[in-house]
């Protein structure tokens, strides 16, 4: 189980390391081929949807930093989930893939700090 839980760990990692690298493949190898994505108020399913959607997102910005906090793992078999917002699924492979992730944007004002923090 600990290996398991470190799997899923260097998932989240993998995910925030392909965002900050712009490496598309890398970032859509983290999803399951079926997985959900919640972002800003859209649900996209399917690897290649999630992909396309957000190719479409990033390209509206020049840089984005993705900042995951050390969350929680609940390991089931081959399901988890993670104090991250997120669920995993354990492919044929053996690997530990996101089933859902829901991102929550903390800050989209300009680059100074000089918005408001988003309602929640």
């Amino acid at each position: 189980m600990a290996d398991d839980e470190q799997a899923i760990r260097n998932l989240v990692a993998r995910y925030c390391h392909a965002i900050a690298e712009r490496d598309d493949a890398a970032w859509a190898a983290t999803w399951a081929e079926d997985g959900e994505w919640l972002v800003l108020g859209a649900s996209v399913r399917g690897r290649d949807a999630i992909l396309a959607h957000y190719r479409k997102l990033s390209a509206r910005v020049r840089w984005v930093v993705q900042v995951a906090h050390d969350g929680l793992v609940e390991l089931d078999g081959d399901r988890a989930h993670g104090r991250w917002l997120d669920a995993y699924v354990r492919g044929s492979d053996g690997e530990w893939r996101f089933a859902r992730r829901q991102f929550h944007a903390t800050y989209l004002g300009p680059a100074d700090l000089s918005g408001a923090p988003p309602a929640r």
